[in-house]
């Protein structure tokens, strides 16, 4: 039996959410209810090692969600959601906007405990 061709749902308004750690940045595009349609990380760019967590690296990587969003969705406009504290979250943002996608909301969602797990003791050296 022959298969289907599934038809690609246009979404013209979807969340953006930026992973950015000290060691990579993960850029995903979802629709309103959660559903995943397009991502990319520093890694899967083709940045290996300490290049992951690089300014640049974040830029390329949110650069090549945005563009598979805007292309096969046809995303217009989108609301990004930050978490973590990596030096990528700004560049992460601004190739966005530079893929030509209206940014309509900018929250950080970085988790911070209300005093939760004891923290690790100073390193020595």
């Amino acid at each position: 039996m022959a298969q289907r061709k599934k038809k690609v749902k246009k979404v013209p308004y979807a969340i953006a959410y930026i992973k950015s750690t000290f060691n990579n940045t993960i850029v995903s595009f979802t629709d309103l209810d959660g559903n995943v349609l397009t991502w990319a990380s520093a890694g899967a760019v083709g940045y290996k090692g300490t290049k992951k967590g690089t300014p640049y690296a974040a830029q390329r990587a949110a650069s090549e969600a945005a563009k598979k969003a805007k292309s096969i969705y046809g995303v217009e406009k989108c609301a990004v959601y930050v978490k973590g504290p990596g030096p990528g979250r700004e560049t992460a943002i601004r190739a966005i906007q530079n893929e030509g996608i209206e940014i309509v909301l900018l929250r950080d969602i970085t988790p911070i405990p209300h005093n939760g797990c004891r923290a690790p003791g100073r390193r020595r050296v």
